[in-house]
Order: structure tokens, then C-alpha cells, then sequence
């Protein structure tokens, strides 16, 4: 029996544009729709990363759920940490290559922060999940090559491990979803605790 069907006919939302969370609901076997939030992401510059993942997974839910009378809202929101030095989305190619080469040749957290949002009551559950991701050395070769592809764009570290794998991350220890975008096993302990908990926003 998929998880979907353990929701009780209420309905899901996604609230992010990623393409890549959209597949791993549907790999999983969730039913729910999409609703990208319409706000752009504030910067909460003072937090830690942990912090901050969480803080902008909410944003993203609340922004959509205030849009709704019903349904539960998922956010979610991914970025690099090396230490306390935080990287998400790169804004252009440069951006990239300076995070790239800051990321290469070190093992960093990859942190997705998570929140699940009743849009009916507001009753809201927020957490984080953490990843060790052992990243190789790049070549300039290397790195001019994957720069040039474009797939950099849109993704937290300037890297997607479900794009190049092996090429670029030697290991990781903790969810592999997690580092593509969503913790799928934090994802359902929410849900279960989001089913059965009365907990006040």
C-alpha cells in the first residue's frame, strides 16, 4: 500500500518548483498537486544553517498556504554547509564556479529543512535533515565541462548528485534524497506524526 493512501483523502500540496522534489513524491508514491509559492525568498542571513533551511521551508509553505482553505502544505528548502558558511542556489556561472570550488575536495552537510503546514488550522510541524557528502577534487577540465552544461542552475551547492553521482561525490552518509532536494524517510515519520499528533501550532 503506497503512503499516499495513508493520508486520508486529505490533499497534498508541493509548495516549490523543483522538478526534482515533484519526482521523488511520485517515486514514492504520493499523490499531490503543485503550487509554486509566489513570493520570492527572504534572506535570513543571522541563522544557521539548520536554521535557515527550516526557516525558508516555511516560508515557502505558508506563502502557499495562506492561498488555500484546505489541504496540507509541504515545504522544503535544501542548502551546502561547509562549517558555518552557507551555500544555496548560485545566482549565474560565477556564482558557481565560486562555490564549486569552495565545495571540491571537502566533506560538507547538505541540510533540507522541512515543514508541513495545515492550510484549514495552521497546525504546522518543521524539521531538518542532515547529510555528510564527501565531494572529489575537480579538475579545471572538469569543472569548465559542468559549468558549461548548465546544470548548476537551481540547485543548493551548484550540484545535483543525481546528475553526475560518482563524478563528483566519492561518499555521503545519511539520506541519499535528502541531498537530491527531499528526505523522503524524515518525510514519512512527518506525515505519521502529522496523522496522529494534536499538537498546537
Amino acid at each position: 500500500m503506497s503512503e499516499a493512501k495513508h493520508l486520508g483523502g486529505v490533499k497534498l500540496i508541493l509548495a516549490s518548483a523543483s522538478p526534482r522534489r515533484a519526482e521523488l513524491l511520485r517515486e514514492h508514491g504520493y499523490e499531490f498537486s503543485v503550487f509554486q509559492p509566489p513570493l520570492p525568498e527572504p534572506s535570513y542571513e543571522h541563522l544557521a544553517p539548520a536554521q535557515l533551511a527550516e526557516a525558508l521551508s516555511f516560508f515557502k509553505a505558508s506563502s502557499v498556504a495562506e492561498h488555500l482553505d484546505q489541504g496540507w502544505v509541504l515545504g522544503a528548502d535544501t542548502v551546502a554547509a561547509l562549517g558555518e558558511e552557507v551555500f544555496g542556489k548560485p545566482a549565474d556561472r560565477r556564482d558557481a564556479e565560486r562555490i564549486l570550488r569552495a565545495l571540491a575536495g571537502t566533506t560538507h552537510e547538505v541540510i533540507t529543512g522541512v515543514t508541513l503546514l495545515d492550510a484549514a488550522s495552521d497546525r504546522r510541524l518543521m524539521r531538518h535533515d542532515v547529510t555528510a557528502v564527501a565531494m572529489r577534487a575537480l579538475s579545471d577540465a572538469q569543472l569548465t565541462a559542468y559549468l558549461d552544461s548548465n546544470e548548476w542552475a537551481g540547485k543548493a551547492g551548484a550540484y545535483g548528485i543525481q546528475d553526475r553521482g560518482d563524478e563528483f561525490v566519492s561518499r555521503i552518509e545519511g539520506s541519499f534524497t535528502n541531498v537530491v532536494g527531499l528526505p523522503m524517510e524524515l518525510l514519512a515519520d512527518m506525515l505519521r506524526s502529522f496523522r496522529t499528533s494534536t499538537f498546537e501550532p
